[in-house]
């Protein structure tokens, strides 16, 4: 595919985003036009299935893709290689630090989002947001953690808030915090007392209670911060 080469094996998910967002820019696709298929992008940039989904799915998180079932996914907004990156910094003097300041901005963000989710969710959202939770449940039991299965339960009621700046900011946090540590997202022992909270802050958002999804958000978020600074002593 004209446009798109292949790429060196070091940071594939970020260097996937450039690439697209360079082949935006250079073909002159604008909103509306439809985006190549998966099987052209992997061959392209020789990376794998999991690289190019992760990476559209990013792009619906910050909405530049849409996908329509049946018939592919098309451009909603026109970008480049430095567009698509607009990640939040975190100018930290320790991890702690850093982590206790994502939580600070997640707390605005989530518990108003599982409120709006509780009075807004329709069944469809619903629905999705069990299947994400069975996943996280299903992996968590089987490792110990389930970071990005936890993350996709966290988007699914992003989504049905039905406002999409929501998705866009968690997913511009991710990729600060994602750059700024490694650990202790990676440990099976982080968070893993708010486990258990997840279902009930579902089943919550699925009986239309506001307040009672906002109290088990707030219940999910002090575990962590909890966590963080106890693995920080």
């Amino acid at each position: 595919m004209d446009g798109l080469a292949p790429l060196p094996a070091s940071d594939r998910l970020r260097e996937t985003l450039t690439a697209l967002g360079l082949y935006v820019e250079k073909s002159g696709l604008k909103a509306g036009d439809r985006f190549p298929a998966e099987r052209e992008m992997m061959d392209a940039l020789k990376v794998g299935r999991s690289t190019i989904r992760e990476a559209i799915r990013q792009m619906q998180a910050l909405g530049i893709l849409e996908t329509r079932k049946g018939s592919g996914s098309y451009l909603r907004r026109a970008i480049s290689g430095s567009s698509i990156h607009m990640p939040l910094t975190i100018e930290a003097a320790t991890l702690r630090d850093g982590l206790l300041q994502t939580l600070d901005v997640r707390r605005g963000l989530e518990v108003e989002a599982s409120a709006l989710a509780a009075l807004r969710a329709n069944p469809a959202d619903i629905g999705r947001m069990e299947e994400t939770l069975i996943e996280m449940e299903r992996v968590h039991l089987e490792k110990g953690t389930a970071g990005r299965e936890d993350l996709a339960f966290h988007l699914s009621i992003y989504a049905a808030t039905g406002n999409p700046l929501f998705g866009q900011l968690l997913e511009q946090m991710r990729e600060a915090f994602e750059r700024f540590f490694a650990k202790p997202f990676d440990r099976p022992d982080f968070a893993r007392r708010s486990f258990p909270f997840h279902r009930e802050l579902f089943d919550a958002i699925a009986a239309g209670h506001a307040e009672r999804a906002r109290e088990k958000t707030l219940a999910i978020l002090a575990i962590v911060e909890e966590d963080i600074k106890e693995m920080s002593q």
